[in-house]
């Protein structure tokens, strides 16, 4: 972990809720794909917990749902404004247990995380399809950004507005895959868990208290106890957890 202020770059709309903020600064505490920062906001006792869309050694990029008053406050920031963000965070997905034809599963702001993780399998030869859960058309982001790595991507929304009708478990009836790796809304996980006819990992979204461990703020039960999410996590093995 490593606290460090960053610079905001870019600070812009992918949706009428989701943003795109690309920030300056020293990223060299983030070595695993589905790893998070916390960012501090003025007037916030508690930080704000994002997961890591992509990063390189100058710049992080955050992709964040406005969904109360901290993140209201970010989406207001100006290029040339200044974070305070610890960085490196979490544990990451494990790319050594994809295999050859691993399946990435993201739903809503469950999507950011996997963009790393996509290049990340790219780059070792892995050949990866990528389905993306939305409620409607209006919701979607990052759908061109995952066809230009060259992925077969796939985009499912609940009313039918856009790709497949349906959840992503819809879609991934017809995927042929050797491991699955997802993020999203603990039912969504849930339903995967139930549907995947391999093992794979989770990557949970959790309000958090610290971030860090310290609080016990945030847990899930697995075979082996209660697992802190900030610390043991965010990212869980399928087979460990009791739902």
């Amino acid at each position: 972990m490593k606290q460090s202020l960053f610079t905001i770059l870019e600070n812009t709309p992918l949706t009428k809720d989701v943003f795109k903020m690309i920030l300056s600064g020293d990223t060299s505490a983030i070595t695993a794909t589905g790893q998070f920062v916390n960012i501090q906001l003025a007037g916030k006792f508690l930080r704000r917990p994002i997961s890591v869309c992509d990063w390189d050694e100058k710049t992080l990029t955050l992709l964040y749902k406005v969904v109360g008053e901290g993140t209201e406050q970010m989406k207001q920031m100006q290029p040339g404004e200044k974070l305070d963000i610890l960085t490196g965070l979490g544990n990451g997905y494990n790319l050594e247990k994809s295999g050859d034809k691993p399946v990435l599963l993201g739903g809503g702001v469950g999507v950011p995380p996997l963009y790393a993780l996509c290049k990340a399998l790219l780059k070792k030869g892995a050949e990866p399809t990528v389905i993306l859960g939305f409620n409607k058309k209006e919701e979607i982001f990052y759908e061109e950004e995952f066809k230009a790595l060259g992925v077969k991507t796939i985009v499912t929304t609940v009313d039918g507005s856009h790709g497949v009708k349906g959840f992503v478990t819809d879609a991934l009836k017809d995927v042929d895959y050797s491991f699955f790796y997802t993020c999203g809304p603990e039912p969504m996980l849930r339903a995967i868990g139930k549907a995947a006819g391999t093992p794979g990992q989770y990557s949970f979204e959790e309000r958090m208290g610290c971030g860090f461990g310290a609080c016990m703020g945030c847990s899930c039960k697995t075979l082996t106890g209660n697992k802190r999410i900030c610390k043991e996590g965010p990212v869980m093995e399928s087979e460990e957890i009791i739902w």
